[in-house]
């Protein structure tokens, strides 16, 4: 199953390695990302095979969420039916 995790906040050293750490965690595989800085704002979006992680994808979704707070960024997990669902036109 596949999942879109999204991530935003101020820019610092070590976002990406952080993020793909805790990901990795738990058994999550990167599949694509696309990272920017806009005017010292860092945004990511990464699509995840969550197949094999080590936890349903809501208690997912709330460890990185947690992590986000840790890292002073959000971050957003979602499945991604429900993100196409919610972002069709």
């Amino acid at each position: 199953m596949r999942a879109i995790v999204t991530v935003v906040g101020k820019d610092a050293v070590g976002i990406i390695a952080s993020v793909c750490q805790a990901l990795a965690g738990y058994n999550v595989n990167i599949l694509d990302i696309s990272q920017t800085v806009m005017q010292g704002y860092f945004t990511m979006m990464m699509v995840v095979d969550a197949e094999k992680c080590t936890l349903p994808v809501a208690q997912l979704a709330e460890k990185m969420e947690r992590k986000g707070t840790e890292l002073g960024l959000q971050i957003h997990v979602q499945r991604e039916d429900i993100f196409n669902a919610m972002h069709r036109l």
